[in-house]
């Protein structure tokens, strides 16, 4: 959210630059669809047909870069960090080259072929040209640990070698890639034999407990593709990455969980088995969201806009997002104050007394931790644990119904969903939780923000995504579209809806005037249109979803202050809209 005083100012440079770092990635024709998250396995081979394999050679750079070429010299090998064996690709951009190294895979011409391979660092990219048919690529905005990128491709009817590739980007990081896999029918070129059945993992460890949910992670297991999660022995989920949150639960219950690692080889025997207990539940009595809401952030300070006490804002609102919550000087802990003299007066007594009746009125009032210029960081586990502790006593003090996450300057999704959830521990099953990321933070399944929102899927309320001051982006399609328009706002929406998140753990967040922000202003008619088109499939601009979305939660608007300057024209307009939806 724009802060407190700079509310009509574009964003930082930093901020632009990504954005600007996502448009030349649309400019490589880099689709967002094709993430590790989305990507589907290649069919198995059939009956009687010869086993499927790596065609691609040295994969895991364990004879150097034999087999491999490397722009402007960029690539080379090293011991650590490896995903597996001995030895990965490490490879360094510049300022004018992307550092990629490719290999000539030879192929079968209409197959199905998985690439897969395992990447770490800032902006990695995975590709494969000259398919004959579409060619793919994935990437990850970075991570500090092994994760897998994984796409498919099929060939044409006269292919018989395609390109693969890895890359980074201008000027940022080196990067690291290692057990490259380009797994199908054998072309004929001498590729490896394929990866056997992956071992059982180990270190299966229960996390994180709610009423109805349990958080499971465990080590990864070399030539496992994905991981299946068994509940008292019956298989309950299928995983790419080595943490899940098993959901569905009933409360003060025990419950067995075991793992078994996969790849196109078979399943591993099951890992030891580790006992978990949910909580008893119970805590906030607080009002249940609605089906379809709006979303209104307060401002606690006088920027311009109108001045309002909690009983002033607009009934239309069904979530009002208290703006902002302070760092304090023990890391990760929040507090509260109200800024009294800013808003002419406003008693801490008046403020709990309005928040009270807003929710006899069906409304939930939550805390706002971060803005642009908040400084919350929860990056371990005693700052995550401080985040909770503090965030549950102003919910006890001010009687907030929950927290909205609206940190701007980076998230830990490990962290943070740790505290999230110790969090909702506290609380019980009625907190509300939302988040307000920025464009950039939901362009991939594999962002920290988008993490978080998926380790938290079973608690989570709401993402509004805050669809300004963004500049262009990436929609699901993989073409650009400008912010301020019809399109952005669905194109965009259609990532998150197709990238795991339920349609009812979706909103979108817009200005409510064009002082509000320092661009991306959409009309309230405009709004509307893309709620149409998300919900029944009328309205929209030139992208058109796959498939409606009619549990689409609804909108957000920074700020009801803003609203409240232009008569709560946006809230009059979007909020019956949003109430009236399928």
């Amino acid at each position: 959210m724009p802060h407190p005083l700079m509310s009509r100012t574009p964003r930082s440079r930093h901020r632009r630059w990504l954005g600007t770092a996502v448009t030349g990635l649309a400019a490589a024709a880099l689709a967002v669809t094709g993430t590790a998250a989305g990507a589907s396995a290649a069919p198995h081979a059939a009956a009687g047909a010869a086993a499927d394999v790596n065609n691609a050679k040295n994969p895991g750079f364990e004879s150097g870069l034999s087999g491999w070429t490397c722009s402007a010299g960029a690539g080379s090998t090293v011991s650590s960090p490896v995903h597996g064996g001995t030895s990965a690709l490490k490879a360094t951009p510049s300022g004018t080259d992307q550092a990629r190294c490719s290999q000539t895979v030879a192929v079968k011409p209409n197959s199905t072929y998985t690439l897969s391979a395992y990447v770490q660092g800032s902006y990695v990219y995975l590709g494969a040209s000259g398919t004959g048919t579409t060619d793919v690529s994935t990437w990850a905005p970075g991570a500090t640990t092994w994760q897998q990128l994984k796409t498919t491709f099929t060939t044409g009817p006269s292919t018989t070698s395609v390109t693969v590739y890895t890359h980074g980007w201008y000027g940022q990081a080196a990067y690291f890639a290692d057990d490259i896999s380009v797994f199908g029918p054998d072309g004929g070129g001498n590729g490896d034999p394929g990866d056997p059945v992956p071992d059982a993992p180990t270190g299966l460890t229960a996390g994180a407990v709610t009423s109805s949910s349990v958080a499971l992670s465990w080590n990864p297991a070399k030539y496992a593709t994905g991981y299946h999660v068994y509940r008292d022995g019956a298989k309950v989920q299928a995983v790419t990455g080595t943490s899940a949150t098993v959901t569905g639960l009933s409360p003060a219950t025990a419950y067995r969980f075991q793992v078994a690692a996969t790849n196109a080889a078979g399943e591993s025997a099951k890992s030891a088995e580790v006992t978990a207990t949910t909580s008893p539940g119970g805590g906030n009595p607080g009002p249940s969201v609605p089906k379809h809401a709006v979303t209104g952030y307060w401002q606690n300070f006088n920027n311009g806009a109108t001045v309002q006490k909690i009983s002033d804002v607009s009934d239309q609102y069904d979530i009002i997002a208290v703006s902002f919550a302070d760092a304090t000087t023990t890391p990760g802990a929040i507090t509260f104050n109200l800024d009294s003299a800013g808003l002419g007066g406003y008693t801490v007594a008046q403020f709990k007394a309005d928040i009270r009746a807003k929710q006899a009125a069906g409304k939930n009032v939550i805390l706002s931790v971060g803005g642009e210029k908040g400084t919350i960081s929860v990056n371990d586990s005693a700052s995550a644990n401080n985040f909770a502790n503090s965030a549950y006593a102003l919910m006890q003090e001010y009687g907030f119904n929950g927290v909205d996450i609206d940190l701007e300057n980076g998230i830990n999704p490990t962290y943070m969903s740790q505290a999230l959830r110790s969090l909702s521990q506290k609380a019980g099953s009625k907190l509300v939780i939302t988040m307000a990321p920025q464009t950039i933070d939901m362009q991939s399944p594999q962002g920290g923000y988008f993490k978080t929102a998926l380790n938290i899927k079973d608690i989570l309320t709401v993402v509004n995504m805050q669809y300004y001051n963004s500049g262009s982006m990436l929609g699901c399609d993989g073409k650009v579209y400008s912010q301020g328009t019809v399109d952005f706002l669905t194109a965009l929406a259609c990532i998150q809806l197709e990238g795991g998140l339920d349609p009812s753990q979706v909103g979108i967040g817009v200005p409510a005037s064009t002082r509000a922000a320092g661009g991306g202003y959409v009309s309230p008619g405009v709004v509307n249109n893309a709620l149409d088109c998300l919900t029944k499939g009328t309205g929209c601009g030139s992208f058109k979803p796959a498939k409606t979305y009619p549990s689409l939660r609804g909108a957000m608007t920074w700020s009801t202050n803003w609203d409240a300057a232009t008569g709560n024209a946006w809230s009059n307009a979007v909020g019956p809209h949003v109430h009236n939806l399928p």
